[in-house]
């Protein structure tokens, strides 16, 4: 895979060339030059230990070549959330591979969160494993370990654990924040500061491992069994993927990637799922657009589960709609986001002490959107579980219940103004698309209401999806036929796209047609869709941002359920020719240069990856049917 390298100066590396790991309860993001630039623990969403992304003397943790910084190649081993990287030297070659293990069944009896879902075969080891091998000459590499708890508050202080120099631990921290930290490897440790240093001249054929691990469960302590424990981990990624029911097509390879991706952003213990394991990486570089996506939207992730269960995965979806029914049944109104562990206040605060990525201020963490109002959330919930369960499996009763009074809550609340999908914060608005993600909270609760028998229920609702889609045909209709953003503008907004999606009118229907083609031509930069532009819409921010990527892909959606094939398979085959070299997407993409930009990987990128590659191979599967059908009727025809 060939490497892209940042020309312009910077000291901070792209944010598109980071790897991705995750064991679906801490994550981690490695930088070309093979150091830990993010990880938080014990969670995802928790402080970060390492965190030069954010600011270079927040932490790091380096393995590599002693003088050599710029990789030959980097991949996935395939199937896996295992990075390999190969780095050619003057004088031989070395391949290290990352990864947070993944292990048997714990049985714990102490876990991070309260309520956990129904074991599986697999937990999280609660190890970050780094293995080196030389593969021909010889390779002096360095290990510098320099963990700084608390957002990069607070130093560590290293010490030997007493088995040696080949394992050492942090004294416990102070703020009780973060874990008690343990580096085990087979090479010879020693302290400089705040900082676990090795160095080692590997000739072909050796090895050594470097584990970082934050719990009672063992680290490995040799080569050999850090091996069996990262085979163990591949094969855990490899069977979870076997679930899937993917398409013999050439694009698989890019539903495999985002479908791991959407799997390593979730939260096993809760079923929850994050934005991005990432906070304030910038929309715009030097700019205020900076936020913290380590929670979980409703709107995000029962739009992934959409996705995922188009693939087969519907173990995801019932995790999630559990999660659902603990976080709701808590609560009359239901929050558009929810820490990990079902956390209702998120309440945000800014690190002054944080440089930012590439001096991009502020730093972040918590969301003040939390306590926002954005109607469009009930619709998602509900359309997620009618595509997940639709006439076909009953609703059990405690979700039914929590459906029925997410309905009603749509049908109370849809004449009222919001802040949309976007979250913006300006002033609220009649936005139109969340006018619409009602419509679909009381279209789909009429099916499934009547699906389970309760036919005066499905008929209240049905005429009150009815009676919204009048006002939104009359009030979020432009004189050319083109849905606006919100009631009092002509103004686009991609968010429009979500229309056809969720078939609020049929396909064939002029202001459907005329809604895409607009935005194709008038909501784009070099082809690319933005969300909206921003001197047209109240954001209540200054600044520019880049394309949004998930809008780019539900353009390709809409072009395929319109009937428009070939700009379908075109747009879709730029996305991904700007896909990062490892095949993950941030949240922007700067149409300009193709540089990434926000929160990386985001959740909601890969989902409108799934959805508008699936939407391509369905209109092709449909018109190669008709096809077909067509030369088998056409002789019997002739003889008629």
């Amino acid at each position: 895979m060939t490497m892209r390298i940042d020309g312009g100066g910077s000291e901070y590396p792209p944010i598109a060339e980071y790897g991705f790991l995750s064991d679906c309860e801490a994550t981690a993001l490695v930088a070309p030059s093979g150091n830990v630039e993010w990880m938080c623990l014990p969670r995802m969403d928790g402080p970060s230990v390492f965190g030069a992304m954010l600011d270079r003397d927040a932490g790091g943790f380096r393995l590599g070549p002693a003088d050599v910084r710029v990789p030959a190649d980097r991949r996935y081993l395939p199937g896996t959330m295992i990075l390999e990287t190969s780095w050619g030297t003057p004088t031989g070659w070395i391949i290290v591979r990352d990864a947070l293990l993944i292990g048997p069944w714990h049985h714990e009896t102490t876990r991070s969160h309260s309520h956990r879902r129904a074991p599986t075969d697999y937990d999280s080891d609660h190890v970050l494993l780094r293995t080196v091998r030389c593969v021909v000459g010889s390779v002096q590499i360095s290990l510098d370990c320099s963990p700084m708890l608390d957002y990069g508050r607070d130093p560590v202080l290293w010490s030997y654990s007493g088995e040696g120099y080949h394992d050492a631990i942090t004294d416990p921290d102070p703020k009780d924040v973060a874990p008690q930290l343990r580096l085990t490897t087979d090479l010879n440790l020693g302290f400089e500061g705040n900082r676990a240093v090795a160095r080692s001249l590997m000739k072909e054929g050796d090895t050594h491992f470097v584990a970082l691990s934050w719990s009672e469960h063992e680290p490995p302590h040799t080569y050999d069994e850090a091996y069996k424990r990262l085979v163990w981990t591949a094969h855990h990624w490899q069977h979870w993927l076997a679930r899937g029911d993917f398409p013999d097509h050439p694009w698989r390879i890019h539903l495999e990637r985002s479908a791991l991706t959407l799997k390593g952003l979730t939260f096993a213990p809760t079923g929850a799922l994050v934005a991005a394991p990432t906070t304030s990486l910038p929309e715009t570089p030097g700019g205020e657009r900076n936020w913290d996506y380590r929670y979980t939207w409703i709107r995000d992730s029962t739009l992934t589960l959409w996705a995922m269960a188009r693939l087969g995965f519907d173990w995801e979806a019932d995790d999630f709609f559990s999660f659902i029914a603990d976080v709701a049944g808590l609560d009359d109104d239901l929050q558009i986001m929810y820490g990990i562990g079902g956390e209702r206040m998120l309440t945000e605060e800014i690190l002054d002490h944080l440089d930012g990525y590439e001096e991009s201020r502020p730093v972040r963490i918590g969301n003040g959107a939390f306590d926002q109002k954005q109607h469009d959330v009930w619709g998602a919930i509900l359309d997620s579980v009618w595509v997940h369960k639709g006439s076909r499996d009953r609703v059990d009763d405690r979700l039914w219940t929590i459906l029925s009074r997410f309905v009603d809550q749509a049908i109370k609340n849809w004449a009222e103004p919001d802040r949309g999908i976007w979250e913006v914060r300006g002033e609220p608005q009649h936005f139109t698309s969340s006018k619409v993600m009602c419509w679909v909270a009381a279209d789909r609760g009429a099916k499934l209401a009547r699906a389970r028998g309760q036919r005066a229920r499905a008929a209240d609702w049905r005429r009150a999806a009815d009676e919204m889609k009048a006002d939104i045909l009359a009030h979020g209709v432009d004189e050319r036929g083109v849905f606006t953003q919100h009631y009092a503008t002509k103004a686009l907004d991609a968010s429009a796209l979500l229309i056809p999606l969720v078939g609020f009118l049929p396909l064939d229907d002029e202001r459907i047609r005329n809604t895409v083609n607009a935005i194709a031509e008038e909501l784009t930069e070099d082809g690319l869709v933005l969300r909206y532009r921003v001197e047209h819409t109240d954001d209540g921010l200054s600044g520019e941002e880049g394309t949004f990527t998930i809008c780019s892909f539900w353009l390709v959606s809409a072009f395929a359920l319109i009937g428009d094939l070939d700009r379908a398979r075109r747009l879709c085959e730029k996305l991904f020719s700007l896909a990062s070299p490892l095949g993950l997407y941030a949240e922007e993409i700067d149409a300009a240069s193709g540089r990434h930009l926000g929160n990386f990987p985001q959740a909601f990128t890969h989902l409108g990856l799934i959805n508008a590659v699936l939407h391509i191979l369905t209109a092709e599967q449909d018109i190669a049917a008709r096809a077909e059908l067509a030369d088998e009727s056409g002789p019997v025809a002739e003889e008629g």
